[in-house]
């Protein structure tokens, strides 16, 4: 009888791990649309680890997506999300402003979110800074990220689009591993 209980338990627990998992893999899915186009004003480009004053890999890949819109849309202004952790000499917004002044980007297209340190803060105090009048941004993350981040925007009273980055082929598997954890935390708790 209790072999029987433990091989059921365990099927149970199987069969729920690979629902979840599945589940929150097609929301990480649909998080990537729609599709940003240039129609919101304000982009929001949500922060990453930064190694000294370097972006890290995933943040680095954030920015190159974020330079190929801006520099498509030259009308839309971005906010450089992302305060100061751990191992950073700089916010991850001055990181993020440093690159994107490098690369051409004018400063008065860039305002600076510098007090987050969650992705929940990321758009509560981007959404602080922005117009009353503004009710929706495009958000630029890793594409893993999207789904949360709009999540999160929505419980805020904003709409998104979104402009997807990839995810470094080194850490794929571990971000979106614990972003599914973080999706679900986020579904369940809303924050």
């Amino acid at each position: 009888m209790i072999k029987k209980i433990i091989s059921l338990s365990f099927l149970f627990i199987l069969s729920l791990s690979i629902f979840l998992w599945m589940l929150t893999g097609k929301w990480m899915n649909e998080g990537k649309k729609p599709k940003a186009n240039g129609k919101n004003e304000y982009a929001v480009i949500l922060g990453a680890k930064v190694n000294g004053d370097v972006p890290s890999l995933s943040l680095q890949f954030r920015l190159d997506a974020a330079l190929k819109y801006a520099n498509t849309y030259p009308h839309v202004k971005l906010i450089l999300s992302g305060g100061q952790g751990p191992g950073e000499n700089i916010t991850e917004a001055k990181a993020m402003k440093k690159f994107l002044v490098e690369k051409g980007i004018s400063d008065d297209r860039l305002i600076l979110e510098e007090k987050s340190t969650s992705t929940y803060e990321n758009i509560l105090f981007s959404k602080e800074l922005l117009p009353t009048s503004v009710q929706s941004i495009t958000i630029i993350t890793s594409d893993f990220h999207l789904a949360r981040a709009k999540k999160l925007a929505d419980t805020l009273k904003l709409q998104s689009d979104v402009v997807s980055a990839k995810t470094p082929n080194v850490v794929e598997f571990k971000l979106t591993t614990r972003e599914r954890l973080a999706l679900l935390k986020t579904s369940i708790f809303g924050k």
